[in-house]
């Protein structure tokens, strides 16, 4: 087959990028769009570069060192890809190549000015825009000009900050090839971009303009400021003109306002928000590249709202984030996601490889609104201050009156109130049957669900998903946890508004019973006991650790031929017998779980080695006991001396008793939830190795991104299209470099919330307290708990802690995370171990450095940075 060098740019479209590159099928597209203007050109198509590559086999040895270089190492990167850029710009263009360019300069005007631009085949994909990343040369005139920029566009596929790209996305550089756009230059009198929605908000609704006058390409250089143009409803909403155009703006509002019309029919073409390079010459506008906006946050798929539901037709929606609540932000795959929609007591919906609660008509509805915003602003106050943002703007929610014959915040009418829960007493007995009926459940799941396969197994697994709910929405669990909760919230508002004491709970409930989290922290302790008189062992488990061994079979059987070694691994496979369900992420059903991965917990193992003496565990717990009595002794004290003393420390003496009792179950339906989602991974993963084994799937891994019901059609089928498989991981890996926000509107706007404090020093971080107490130490940041390095008396600097982080706490003298709340897993069991701790602090991993020296104040919720 004769390749094809040089096509027209009317030839383009979608289905072509690998030929043609994002650019080009881009403007192919836009040029078939009526009403469209865009500069005619031609491409110059990725089987010449291709060819050029062919034909040098020292820039193909320069790429696959480029593969090798590790994320980071940027000065490799440096010195390859200016090797490899330099190599294809000495390649002549080959004879059958620089014809084609001549003849399609021939057609266009051979001494007319050009804009010579790159067109990647990973270009302007949804999941990586690479804007910026390549580059592009303006009014270049003659054959012979044009050939050389043509090579120079080649080479940009190996700048610095290309590959780098490239790298964090993941993207292999082989893969990636590079067409050129030859475009006639048009001469404008002002040009720019047009974001179709806010690139900072997120907000659908409200397109930007920015314009400057003449080229566009001193605004993308960052030379000249633009006029921007806020364009939302059909009319300019807000515009700020550079303060030297003042009289005679880039833009007037009309042709905003045409722009933006313009810009919204190239966005229902593509079906996504585009970032749009124009210019307006001769009293119209030319489009000269359209490109995906990547950063924005995905919005949840519309669900159609029942007219006679709260709000009526009313289609703003306002969503909360699952994974902030859950201590869990990472991207989810499908198999995940769906298996906690079909386990969760409330709708939950997908956006971006996280899960989001519709609140919209709770947050509506005046009966409830009040509540809402109590309850999520005593856990997480950034949440709060998000939802009172989207509240004080006008419109956006419905206001539904109460129905006819309904009392102010009642019941509809015609329908009772229901009844309120009997008193619930302060019996230690309340918790241990709730622990006993979960335990049961349990047992019946692990018994029935080993002789279930096949179709079989996913009828069976349906079934189970609504015990697994039964149990979430027992009425006497919710009303432990919330009497903990609420007991927790009593002495500390009462013991602030009584004695001046912030946070007293925090030492109230030190040591409490029946914290199963804060317990497997403590029996990692006595698991290194075991293992620290052995030198042979520890020196082994160092090497696991080393190596990066998360094979688990092979260090584990490795201990066996070791003096102690046995007792070692005994010790360790009780350990995984009783919590080897978690792991970090462990609301994702598809994550590793510690007994499929054990050297997961070499690292916290080998700190507690090094940091305690044998009998750490039953010391730690005494102490915080006779922390606890002492606090209660003072505070007791504290309140008889007062007016009224009797009666407030009476109160108070039932309140700790109630939050002693019931705050340590606060922890048991987690672990119930990951016990049991255990038991379903299980058995779905021998499911997918059927599959392997049958030939339907490549691999066990790529069961995880299918949904639930998508697995279960296949195993039924044995039918797949390997396509699905693939656009999924693609889209996991475009989800992972997204940031979740707290709280998501319908139009897409993402709010974050803020603390609107002013009793912070300057320069502190300012977070949410929630285990009091103030420690200066040295910072550690760590993303990955497998990578934990810390010493006594260093301070946890990260994303988030679910409960797995356990065993890394009994080490540490303190707590910052990015994401968390008041009663959030890791919250509970700082306060359980006495560690100050201060989360939702924004960015803390980027702007606290390793191994730099920090202030946590616990009870008042700021970290400031001392060097």
């Amino acid at each position: 087959m004769k390749e094809q060098y040089v096509l027209d740019l009317r030839e383009a479209d979608a289905a072509q990028v690998a030929v043609v590159g994002g650019k080009a099928a881009h403007l192919g597209e836009l040029l078939r769009m009526e009403g469209v203007r865009v500069p005619e050109g031609f491409c110059v198509t990725t089987e010449a570069f291709r060819r050029i590559l062919a034909e040098a086999p020292a820039v193909q040895d320069g790429i696959d060192r480029l593969r090798r270089v590790p994320p980071g190492d940027r000065e490799a990167v440096r010195t390859l890809s200016a090797e490899v850029r330099r190599a294809i710009e000495g390649i002549p263009v080959p004879d059958a190549v620089a014809a084609g360019i001549g003849d399609a300069l021939a057609r266009f005007g051979a001494r007319a000015a050009y804009a010579v631009r790159s067109s990647a085949t990973a270009e302007d994909m949804p999941s990586a825009s690479f804007a910026g990343q390549q580059d592009t040369y303006l009014d270049v005139v003659g054959p012979a000009a044009v050939l050389r920029h043509v090579s120079r566009c080649w080479a940009s596929l190996f700048t610095e900050r290309a590959v780098t790209y490239r790298q964090s996305h993941g993207i292999d550089h082989r893969t990636v090839h590079m067409a050129v756009v030859v475009q006639r230059m048009v001469r404008p009198q002002a040009a720019g971009v047009l974001f179709t929605a806010d690139p900072l908000t997120g907000d659908r609704k409200a397109a930007r303009v920015e314009a400057v006058p003449g080229l566009g390409e001193a605004l993308v250089s960052g030379l000249v400021n633009p006029d921007v143009f806020e364009v939302r409803h059909g009319e300019v909403v807000a515009r700020a003109i550079d303060a030297q155009r003042q009289e005679q703006p880039a833009l007037t509002d009309a042709q905003a306002v045409r722009l933006v019309r313009l810009g919204r029919r190239i966005e229902a073409h593509f079906g996504r928000p585009q970032d749009i390079e124009w210019c307006l010459a001769d009293g119209g506008f030319h489009i000269v590249q359209s490109r995906p906006i990547t950063t924005l946050y995905p919005v949840p798929a519309p669900v159609p709202v029942p007219p006679d539901g709260p709000g009526g037709h009313h289609e703003n929606r306002v969503y909360v984030s699952v994974g902030h609540q859950q201590m869990m932000t990472d991207a989810m795959k499908a198999l995940g996601l769906s298996v906690w929609q079909l386990t969760a007591m409330a709708p939950m919906h997908e956006a971006g490889g996280r899960l989001f609660v519709d609140v919209t008509e709770r947050l509506a509805s005046p009966a409830s609104r009040a509540g809402l915003l109590d309850v999520i602003g005593r856990g997480d106050p950034l949440v709060r201050d998000a939802l009172e943002t989207v509240l004080g703007r006008d419109g956006f929610l419905p206001s539904p009156p109460e129905p006819p014959g309904a009392a102010p915040g009642g019941p509809p009418a015609g329908r009772a109130a229901d009844p309120a829960p009997a008193p619930l007493e302060t019996d230690p007995a309340i918790v241990t049957e709730l622990v006993e009926r979960s335990r049961r459940s349990l047992a019946a799941l692990e018994r029935d669900i080993r002789t279930k396969s096949g179709p079989e197994l996913f009828d069976f697994l349906s079934e189970a998903f609504q015990e697994h709910k039964r149990l979430l929405a027992d009425p006497l669990s919710l009303q432990v946890v919330m009497a903990g909760m609420e007991a927790t919230w009593w002495l500390n508002d009462n013991l602030r508004a009584w004695l001046g004491e912030k946070n007293a709970a925090d030492t109230l409930t030190l040591s409490a019973p029946g914290n199963v989290t804060s317990e497997m922290g403590l029996a990692l302790l006595d698991v290194a006991d075991v293992i620290r008189p052995w030198p042979e062992v520890v020196g082994f488990l160092q090497g696991v650790g080393d190596v990066g061994d998360v094979g688990g079979d092979g260090f584990l059987d490795g201990l066996a031929k070791l003096p102690g070694g046995p007792d070692a691994r005994e010790a360790i496979e009780d350990y995984l017998g009783r919590y080897g369900m978690r792991c970090a992420g462990e609301i994702d059903i598809t994550r590793p779980r510690w007994h499929e991965r054990p050297a997961t917990l070499v690292p916290a193992i080998l700190d507690n080695v090094r940091n305690f003496r044998p009998g750490a565990a039953e010391r730690r717990f005494e102490q915080g006991l006779r922390t606890a009595r002492e606090k209660e002794r003072e505070v007791l004290s504290r309140l008889r001396a007062l007016p009224d003393g009797e009666r407030k420390a009476d109160e108070t003496k039932r309140m700790i008793d109630r939050v002693r009792t019931f705050i340590g179950y606060r922890e048991y339906p987690k672990y119930n939830i990951v016990s049991r989602s255990s038991v379903y991974k299980r058995a779905l993963v021998e499911e997918a190795g059927r599959l392997v084994r049958a030939g339907v799937l490549a691999e066990r891994e790529d069961a995880f991104h299918l949904t639930f019901q998508e697995l279960r059609d296949v195993v039924r089928s044995h039918r797949l299209d390997d396509r699905l498989v693939q656009q999924r991981k693609d889209a996991f890996r475009s989800y992972q470099a997204l940031t979740p926000p707290r709280v998501l509107t319908s139009d897409g706007e993402a709010l974050t919330g803020s603390y609107r404090r002013d009793d912070v020093p300057d320069g502190a971080l300012v977070g949410l307290p929630v285990s009091a107490g103030t420690v200066e130490g040295r910072a550690r940041v760590v993303l990955d708990m497998a990578d934990a390095d810390l010493d006594a008396g260093d301070i946890l600097v990260t994303v988030f802690t679910d409960p797995s982080w356990s065993p890394v706490f009994v080490g540490i003298a303190a707590m910052v995370t990015e994401v968390g709340g008041l009663m959030t897993h890791g919250a509970v069991i700082a306060r359980e171990y006495g560690l100050p701790a201060v989360v939702g602090v924004a960015r803390a991993t980027r702007l606290i450095r390793d191994g730099q020296r920090i202030r946590v104040h616990g009870t008042d919720g700021y970290v400031e940075l001392l060097d």
